[in-house]
């Protein structure tokens, strides 16, 4: 004779139970005639308020037979900050650091050695504050540098001039993923060509948060998006400053590089004559 839902909740629990629930009691699952409404096959169905009564009534307590619940992984952080030269993007990695380590965390900070413009133990911003720095040619190498014993120890890793990192991206992905260190990076997003710089964009799909920040034009005071080069070097890698580069906004980037181009020509056209 078939069953039907009403004797199936009925139903001693009296067959043998697998071995995992063996040392778990025989419960008789008793559900009152209330928590069931009829549908209109006119079978037994589960009606909104006797779900949310089913667990009161229940004579049962609801056993989980899972694996024993796990703690919990901490896992790290990513935050990228980004934006053209001049726009404050060390001093935004210096406050967030600071802030880290005022709350009790460790911190380190790490420069690329071929910034050599304030010396190699130091992150300088362009309005003079600074802070220690480790400057390393890869992020590879910085755990062999600091020692296993402090790497683990260390919360909060920042990172300037990220672009000059061929490894950024794997470093990130170890630090944050695997060791659960938050990483505070800041770095140019794009050259004096506005074309892609390094690996900075490259880490956007692993943060947690990205903060563009934008300066003022140097020659109309607007927001500055870009970042324009005052000389007529053409190699993407090439350390200065304001003697070197300049904030602009969109016009006058484009501005400049039709001037740029303008003089070039006007060069060649006299080299050519000479």
């Amino acid at each position: 004779m078939p069953m039907t839902m009403r004797s199936l909740l009925h139903l001693h629990f009296s067959a043998p139970l697998p071995p995992c629930h063996r040392l778990l009691p025989k419960p008789l699952l008793i559900v009152p005639p209330t928590f069931f409404s009829k549908s209109p096959t006119g079978l037994p169905a589960f009606s909104s308020s006797s779900i949310f009564s089913f667990r009161s009534h229940c004579k049962v307590p609801i056993v989980h037979v899972d694996s024993p619940a796990q703690p919990r992984v901490a896992f790290g952080e990513i935050h990228v900050i980004t934006g053209p030269m001049f726009a404050g993007k060390t001093t935004a990695l210096l406050r967030r650091v600071l802030a880290e380590k005022n709350t009790g965390r460790n911190v380190a900070v790490i420069k690329s050695d071929k910034d050599t413009r304030y010396g190699l133990d130091s992150i300088v911003t362009h309005d003079g504050a600074k802070m220690p720095c480790i400057a390393l040619p890869e992020l590879s190498l910085f755990r062999e540098r600091l020692g296993a014993e402090a790497y683990n120890k260390l919360d909060v890793i920042g990172i300037d001039e990220a672009q000059f990192f061929v490894d950024l991206y794997d470093f990130c992905c170890n630090a944050a993923d695997r060791d659960q260190k938050t990483v505070i990076v800041a770095g140019l997003d794009g050259d004096y060509l506005r074309r892609r710089f390094g690996s900075v964009l490259d880490i956007i799909p692993l943060a947690d948060s990205v903060t563009k920040l934008t300066a003022r034009c140097e020659l109309c005071g607007q927001r500055a998006l870009f970042t324009q080069r005052k000389t007529s070097e053409k190699q993407t890698e090439l350390i200065g400053g304001s003697d070197i580069y300049m904030p602009v906004c969109r016009q006058h980037y484009v501005d400049g590089q039709v001037v740029k181009e303008a003089t070039r020509t006007i060069l060649d056209i006299e080299r050519i004559a000479v």
